[in-house]
Parts: structure tokens; sequence; C-alpha cells
């Protein structure tokens, strides 16, 4: 490799980004400000989106009051991310009658998305 080849990556190959799926899960808190639940939740997540390899939980958003939520999973195969937290979710009880969002891409207009209430 040349000089400048080096310097500026040229015949470096170039990879292609994976799409960026997305899991977004809305629920239901327990009204309370307590927010260890929900970080004891996140840990079982970060923990089976890891053993699988199916990608990664980004955070949370929750109301000031506590009343409600979101958690955000990213990686490129939304439905494999749902299949990888799906029992962790079912085992967490203000999970229930969670409402699940699978984005099948990045988030764009004419993205396809699929919305259904988790245990439906």
């Amino acid at each position: 490799m040349h000089l400048f080849d080096k310097l500026f990556g040229l015949g470096a190959p170039i990879k292609a980004k994976a799409p960026e799926h997305a899991v977004v899960v809305k629920f239901d808190y327990i009204g309370s400000t307590d927010l260890q639940p929900l970080f004891d939740l996140e840990h079982l997540l970060e923990e089976a989106l890891l053993a699988a390899s199916a990608g990664e939980l980004d955070g949370n958003e929750v109301a000031v009051d506590g009343s409600d939520g979101f958690l955000f999973m990213y990686g490129p195969d939304a439905d494999r991310l749902f299949q990888v937290i799906k029992p962790v979710l079912e085992g967490c009880y203000f999970m229930k009658n969670a409402n699940i969002t699978l984005r099948y891409g990045p988030p764009e207009d004419g993205v396809r998305e699929r919305s259904f209430v988790l245990g439906s």
C-alpha cells in the first residue's frame, strides 16, 4: 500500500452498515419515581441481547410522575430482537399490555412498522 493510500484509507474494504431495526416498548409504569424495578429489567434485557448477539438496549424514557415510559432497542433484525426480549418482558409485572412496535429499517418515512400489544 502506498503512503497516500494508508493516510486516506484508499484500498480499504468498505463495510456496508447493517440496517438499523428497532423495537420500541411503550409501557405503563408503576406510578412511582423509583426506577430500580426498571433498571433491574434493563439489566435482564441487556444480558439476553448480549447472549444472543441480537442487538442492544439503547435506554429508556420515563414520565416525570412515573406513569409510563418507553424502552428502545436496536439491532439488524427487529423480529430477532423481539424474539430474544419477549420472555424477559413477559416475566415483568409492569410490562403487562405493553405496546410493542417493531421497525424494519432506519427512522425514516415509509419504513415498515408492526405494532401490537404484548400478550395478544
